[in-house]
């Protein structure tokens, strides 16, 4: 199950643990708004990931949430995948370590189909779950006639 924004356009898309392609694929949840892409972008080229990375190692609480979300993240993604996930071994964003941050974007996504994910609720009352304008309509209709998107 996927989510929409509120003009009705992907946001965030699900994924089983094995692509068309037979390749593997550990991201669940994968962010597709590209407003959210670049604001996300933007706090973690200011440092904003290993600040999440060195809460997480400091605070016993916030760790607690994240392993949980880990084990709700390999549950769905094996029922995404029919029981059987091909990246059992590992969790959030393909990380081994329940604690890892490296991703907020995976972190986001996470909490917009409704996973209780800390670091991406956190982010998502900092910066809003949409544009505030439907960019994407240029965008799809950009690709829909051919245009530059």
């Amino acid at each position: 199950m996927g989510v929409r924004c509120v003009f009705g356009y992907p946001s965030v898309i699900v994924s089983p643990s094995l692509l068309a392609d037979a390749t593997p694929f550990p991201n669940y949840a994968w962010l597709t708004c590209p407003w959210l892409v670049e604001r996300l972008g933007e706090r973690e080229s200011a440092g904003e990931t290993a600040r999440w990375a060195q809460f997480a190692r400091e605070d016993a609480m916030l760790a607690g949430r994240l392993a949980d979300v880990d084990a709700a993240v390999r549950e769905a993604r094996s029922a995404e995948s029919g029981g059987i996930d091909a990246c059992s071994d590992v969790g959030i964003a393909g990380q081994r370590d329940p604690l890892g941050v490296k991703c907020l974007h995976a972190h986001v996504a996470l909490a917009l189909v409704g996973m209780d994910d800390p670091i991406g609720h956190s982010l998502l009352g900092k910066i809003g779950t949409a544009c505030a304008d439907e960019r994407c309509a240029r965008f799809v209709q950009d690709l829909a006639t051919g245009g530059d998107a």
